[in-house]
């Protein structure tokens, strides 16, 4: 195992991508830092992150949207403007490749921006929701976003539902809601039947998503970690790079697919 707090080596990514043509299940957890070489700032980074400017229970919080939706609109609208025009980086694709060569993994997200499917990824299951697709909040009809999204943008005008003039909610978890039970259940089990979990560019902050990495080590799975700061579970990863995902993921799986 490699040292928390040691720099990544060749001998390091060697031994990631060994793990990768071992296994037989893989999930990949990811978080904001897989996406912000995209364009799209992170929550929590000092200085930068989004909650360093906004206090989040104020801005993005159901009880804020259902009060004051408008609130709500002008805080998101240069975010979705981000995540609107930003395209998958070479981290996105690197697990998209893995995929096209046949090994088998599921990518469990806490990202709201649907940069892996861009990508060529299949299986992603969106643990925060997702920015692709809009709920009306009276009649519940569900609508894909992209339409809605281009005038709200440029125009600041909020969405509204075609059918009853309800106001369209991206279909995102905010602060005070619950995950989508659905796809908790799904990462649940696809965690459990996983020999290998690579977390990439998630600090494992936010509960209950955090605690996927214990259940797969309980369950004698092998822990890959990337990611700029350290994390809880540091000290039970068989390898740990403390660095860009971007730079990192790519020459881990070029390794795995070509030896």
């Amino acid at each position: 195992m490699s040292s928390p707090s040691a720099p990544a080596t060749a001998s390091d990514a060697l031994r990631a991508a060994e793990l990768f043509r071992k296994a037989r299940r893989v999930v990949i957890l990811t978080g904001a830092g897989i996406s912000t070489p995209s364009g799209i700032p992170d929550f929590r980074s000092e200085g930068t992150g989004l909650w360093s400017h906004n206090e989040p229970l104020e801005a993005a919080s159901l009880t804020t949207f259902r009060t004051s939706p408008e609130k709500f609109f002008q805080w998101f609208r240069p975010l979705a403007g981000q995540i609107f025009n930003a395209q998958p980086n070479a981290a996105h694709l690197a697990l998209a490749d893995l995929e096209k060569h046949g090994i088998v993994i599921t990518i469990a997200t806490q990202n709201i921006d649907g940069l892996h499917q861009k990508a060529g990824s299949t299986k992603v299951i969106e643990l925060h929701g997702t920015i692709r697709t809009l709920s009306c909040t009276q009649c519940f009809k569900k609508y894909e976003s992209p339409p809605f999204l281009q005038t709200y943008i440029e125009d600041g005008t909020i969405p509204l539902c075609p059918s009853c003039n309800g106001i369209l909610k991206p279909d995102v978890i905010l602060f005070g809601e619950q995950l989508p039970q659905a796809a908790w259940n799904e990462a649940q089990r696809e965690t459990r039947q996983a020999d290998l979990m690579l977390v990439a560019g998630s600090s494992l902050e936010v509960l209950p998503v955090a605690g996927l990495p214990m259940q797969a080590l309980d369950r004698g799975a092998h822990l890959i970690i990337i990611n700029n700061t350290p994390t809880y579970i540091n000290v039970r990863a068989d390898v740990v790079f403390m660095d860009n995902v971007e730079t990192i993921l790519p020459e881990i799986v070029q390794r795995a697919i070509h030896g």
